[in-house]
C-alpha cells in the first residue's frame, strides 16, 4: 500500500473525515503526485523549492487561487502525517503561500432599486414591522444581528441616532433617516399586537419574543420577491447598498467606515470599488470619445 493510501485510511479511521472530504484529499493529492512525480529519495526528498515550482505549475494550467489553497492544504497535511510516521523530516510545503484569493467585491442595489423594493403599503402589523426593519437597514447600514438585538433604549428619534453594540462588543453611535423614523414610529404604535411594552427589543415576532435572525432574512427575501426585485436581497445586501451609496454621495470614506463600525479602514476600502465601477460606467456612457477607436486620417 502506498504513502497516500495510508494516509487516507488514518484521515478515515484516526480523524473521522467524510467521505467526500476524503475524496478531495485524494484528488488533491494525486495532483501533487503527477506534478513531482516519484522521486528516488521518497517523498522526504522534496523541497520547499519543488513545492513552489508545484504551486507555479498549477497556476498556469489556469487553476483558481481558492483551488490552489486547498491543493496546498492537503500537500501540508500529508507531510504532517509523514513527519509523524517517520518518512519525512521537514514539511516542505509549510512556508509556501498559494497567489491570493481575488477579493470578491460586494453586491449593491441601486438607488432605483432599493427605492422599488421599500415602495409597498404597509397595511398589517406584520408589513409594519418588515418595513421598519428594511428602512432601518438601508437607513443605518446595521449588521444583521445589531438589527435583531436592537432596544428601545437605543433608539433616539428626536436625535436621529441609534447607538449599536457591534463586532468586538465596540459601541457606535448610527444615523436613522426620516423615512427610518416614520417607520419605527408606526411600527410602534401597533407592536402591541405581538408584544408586551416590558419586551426591550424593538423587532418581535408574531409569538411576542425577540425577532430571530432567520426570520429577518425571510421576510426581506418575501418582499423582494412581492416587489418584483429580480435579485437576491438579504440584510447584508442592504449594509452594502448604503456604503456604496453613502461613498457614491460623499467620497468621504473615513465617514463611512465609522458608520459600518469597521475596526480596520481596509475593510471598508472595498467599496471605493464600487464607486470607481460606478464612476467608470457614468464615463463610459456620457463621455464623448470613452471607449470610441479613433479613425486612421490616413
Amino acid at each position: 500500500m502506498d504513502l497516500v493510501a495510508r494516509f487516507l485510511e488514518h484521515l478515515r479511521d484516526e480523524r473521522g473525515l467524510s467521505p467526500r472530504t476524503r475524496s478531495a484529499y485524494a484528488r488533491d493529492l494525486a495532483l501533487f503526485s503527477s506534478e513531482t512525480g516519484q522521486p528516488e529519495g521518497g517523498p522526504g526528498s522534496i523541497n520547499e523549492h519543488d513545492i513552489r515550482r508545484f504551486i507555479a505549475a498549477l497556476h498556469r494550467r489556469g487553476l483558481g487561487a481558492k483551488s490552489i489553497q486547498r491543493v496546498l492544504s492537503a500537500v501540508r497535511g500529508f507531510y504532517r502525517w509523514l513527519i509523524r510516521e517517520g518518512y519525512a523530516q521537514h514539511n516542505p510545503a509549510v512556508a509556501v503561500r498559494a497567489p491570493k484569493a481575488p477579493r470578491k467585491l460586494p453586491k449593491t442595489l441601486d438607488a432605483d432599486a432599493v427605492a422599488r423594493l421599500l415602495d409597498f403599503r404597509a397595511d398589517t402589523p406584520l408589513a409594519i414591522r418588515d418595513k421598519a426593519i428594511m428602512e432601518l437597514f438601508y437607513s443605518s447600514g446595521l449588521r444583521l444581528s445589531e438589527l435583531a438585538a436592537l432596544r428601545w433604549d437605543q433608539v433616539d428619534s428626536a436625535s436621529g441616532f441609534i447607538t449599536v453594540t457591534g463586532k468586538g462588543r465596540k459601541t457606535r453611535m448610527a444615523p436613522i433617516g426620516s423615512y427610518a423614523v416614520k417607520a419605527l414610529e408606526a411600527w410602534r404604535r401597533v407592536r402591541g399586537n405581538f408584544a408586551s411594552f416590558e419586551e426591550p427589543c424593538v423587532f418581535v415576532s408574531r409569538r411576542g419574543d425577540p425577532i430571530s435572525m432567520r426570520t429577518i432574512q425571510s421576510r426581506i427575501r418575501h418582499w423582494a420577491r412581492k416587489q418584483g426585485i429580480p435579485q437576491q436581497v438579504h440584510p447584508h445586501l442592504l449594509r452594502h447598498s448604503f456604503a456604496s451609496h453613502m461613498l457614491e454621495s460623499s467620497g468621504d470614506l473615513r465617514a463611512v467606515q465609522e458608520l459600518l463600525g469597521h475596526a480596520d479602514i481596509a475593510t471598508t476600502q472595498v467599496y471605493t470599488h464600487l464607486d470607481f465601477q460606478h464612476l467608470a460606467k457614468v464615463y463610459d456612457k456620457a463621455h464623448p470619445r470613452a471607449h470610441k477607436k479613433s479613425k486612421d486620417p490616413g
